[in-house]
């Protein structure tokens, strides 16, 4: 994606619930409990592979 705005809503601030695959926007990882299983083990989301 070569737009910065659109690349930083996608892949800023969001975070992916390693146990049930949940997206979650939040400023910083620190007390983030998944929205869907409770979980708080979150990781942020990946950024698409350069070609």
């Amino acid at each position: 994606m070569k737009d910065p705005d659109a690349e930083a809503r996608m892949h800023q601030n969001v975070f992916i619930c390693m146990k049930c695959n949940a997206k979650r926007r939040a400023k910083s990882k620190v007390n983030l409990l998944c929205r869907k299983c409770g979980s708080n083990s979150m990781r942020a989301k990946k950024k698409a592979a350069k070609k």
